[in-house]
């Protein structure tokens, strides 16, 4: 039986969080649910990390740009002249008007960044701090208010619910907005939590390249979405895999774990070898597979525990995990 199946018994929170940028303790939550109020309180966890340097009269030195290269978005065609990119042709409107025709595209200021949310029931579980779902919700309010910092649009895609969709919308309106969704979606398991590969398969026709996605979901989740569809939307956008994991699932004691069955209560022997191998193949497995198999598909993939720091993710290395 999977520790997560919800049967297992709640765990309550450790008062506060320190953050791993050196950010002061936030207020104690129950780790069972999210609550807003716990959400909105990591704005300084993000904000701690300091964004692209931007110079008082537009761009200068070393100061990034707010706009993003020569943009993504396209605007038009019109006829070729000297000097214009050859790879930008229109070739099908050239063909059907005999003049040569180049496309133009729009200057991108404002990037997108995506959270795409998996809600399975195994995320409801946690011996360590908070459940794996709370973690998850901060998690996602560390990348939205990110993309506040960074000065992009914030979006919200949750697997498997019909109110799974919160638009995209820049500043403070749009990080409320997926904050407001995180609350709702990780309060409780709902029986239709499943689907992380049909909304990767959204996710891949919403974005335009130059997005990024944030992919908050359960080891077991991600490892039953289909490697082409990781491919395909990795192929145009910047992804990243952000595994949710409970001490307990990666590092069991040596001992007698009592747990609640559908046949009633039983107890598995944690130091006997073939109980271990079989819980390394149910938890540990599917993270070591997921960590060596994606990063060649140009996607980063990091492990989150429960008790971690919400913030510990920040880091841009791929994290591979150990027995």
């Amino acid at each position: 039986m999977r520790p997560g199946s919800g049967n297992a018994e709640r765990t309550t929170a450790m008062p506060g969080d320190v953050s791993s940028h050196g950010v002061a303790p936030l207020p104690a939550a129950d780790g069972i649910v999210p609550s807003l109020a716990e959400l909105i309180a990591l704005r300084r966890a993000a904000m701690s990390t300091r964004g692209p340097r931007r110079g008082r009269r537009g761009v200068s030195a070393r100061a990034t740009s707010a706009q993003r290269g020569r943009g993504m978005e396209y605007a038009e065609s019109r006829e070729y002249v000297a000097g214009d990119d050859a790879r930008h042709i229109d070739w099908k409107l050239s063909a059907r008007t005999g003049f040569t025709h180049t496309k133009t595209f729009q200057a991108e200021r404002e990037r997108l960044t995506l959270l795409v949310a998996d809600t399975a029931p195994a995320l409801y579980f946690g011996t360590r701090a908070r459940f794996k779902s709370v973690q998850a919700a901060r998690a996602g309010a560390i990348a939205a208010w990110s993309a506040l910092r960074d000065g992009d649009r914030v979006a919200a895609l949750c697997a498997g619910r019909a109110d799974g969709l919160v638009p995209p919308a820049g500043g403070m309106r749009g990080v409320l907005r997926v904050l407001d969704a995180l609350v709702r979606w990780y309060g409780a398991p709902t029986a239709d939590g499943t689907g992380l590969q049909a909304a990767l398969e959204r996710a891949s026709r919403l974005l335009h390249p130059g997005a990024r996605a944030l992919v908050l979901a359960d080891p077991g989740s991600a490892l039953a979405v289909a490697p082409a569809t990781w491919s395909a939307l990795s192929m145009h956008v910047d992804v990243r895999l952000l595994l949710l994991v409970d001490p307990l699932e990666m590092q069991p004691p040596r001992c007698l774990l009592p747990v609640v069955a559908p046949g009633g209560r039983m107890e598995l022997d944690l130091a006997a070898g073939a109980v271990r191998d079989a819980w390394h193949t149910a938890f540990v497995g599917p993270v070591e597979a997921l960590c060596r198999s994606l990063p060649g598909r140009r996607i980063q993939v990091q492990v989150l525990a429960s008790d971690d720091a919400s913030d510990a993710w920040l880091g841009a290395a791929t994290v591979a995990a150990g027995r």
